[in-house]
C-alpha cells in the first residue's frame, strides 16, 4: 500500500511538473510574471556624473511610496539637459525607472552613472548630423526617451549584457565610443 502511494505522488508530481512547463511555454508572459515577482522599492534614486559639466546629482529620489517627485524630476531634467545649448526637456519617467532597475542589478546598487547624452535637442541633432557624426534622423534623445550611459565599476559589455536582459526599449552598444545607449522606444538592440 505504501509503495502504491508513493508511486501515486510520483506520478502526480511529474504530471504538475509537465503542466507548469506546458503552461510557460503557450503564455510565457503570464507564466513567468508569476514567477518573477520584483519587490518594489519604497523609494528610487539615481547617482548621476555629466562629465561634460561635471555636474553631479548624488542619489537623487526621483520616484517615493508609489509617486514621482516633481521637484527631483524637475531637477534630473534640468541636468539631463542639451549642454550644448541648455534646452531643457521632461525626461521619461520609464527611462528612469529602465536605469534605476538596470543599475540595480549590480553589487553596487547606487553606483555613480556617468551620464554621456540625455536629452539632445533637434538642432543640436541636425548640427551632429550634418558635422559627420553618425545619430538617427529621428533620435529618442530628442523625445527625453534616451540616454547614453556607463555605470562606474561596470564593465560596458556587462552593461549591455543586463539591458538587454531587462527587455524593454532600444540597447545600442558603443564599446569605441565608451558608453551604452537606453531608450524606451520599441524592443531592439544593434
Amino acid at each position: 500500500m505504501e509503495l502504491w502511494e508513493a508511486a501515486k505522488t510520483c506520478r502526480r508530481d511529474f504530471l504538475k511538473i509537465c503542466l507548469s512547463g506546458a503552461a510557460v511555454m503557450a503564455f510565457p508572459g503570464q507564466a513567468l510574471a508569476k514567477v518573477v515577482r520584483k519587490k518594489i522599492p519604497k523609494e528610487k534614486t539615481l547617482t548621476l556624473y555629466s562629465p561634460n559639466t561635471g555636474e553631479i546629482l548624488k542619489e537623487i529620489p526621483f520616484w517615493r511610496n508609489g509617486s514621482y517627485l516633481p521637484t527631483e524630476i524637475k531637477e534630473i531634467n534640468r541636468f539631463c539637459r542639451d549642454v550644448r545649448n541648455d534646452k531643457i526637456a521632461s525626461i521619461d519617467r520609464k527611462l528612469l525607472d529602465m536605469l534605476f532597475d538596470i543599475n540595480q542589478s549590480f553589487p553596487l546598487k547606487h553606483s555613480k552613472i556617468i551620464l554621456i547624452c540625455g536629452y539632445r535637442s533637434p538642432e543640436t541633432n541636425a548640427q551632429l548630423r550634418k558635422s559627420g557624426h553618425s545619430v538617427a534622423k529621428r533620435s529618442y534623445h530628442m523625445e527625453g526617451k534616451a540616454f547614453d550611459v556607463r555605470i562606474e565599476g561596470v564593465s560596458l559589455a556587462n552593461l549591455r549584457k543586463v539591458a538587454l536582459r531587462y527587455g524593454q526599449g532600444g540597447v545600442g552598444y558603443y564599446p569605441r565610443s565608451g558608453f551604452v545607449h537606453i531608450d524606451t522606444g520599441p524592443v531592439r538592440n544593434w
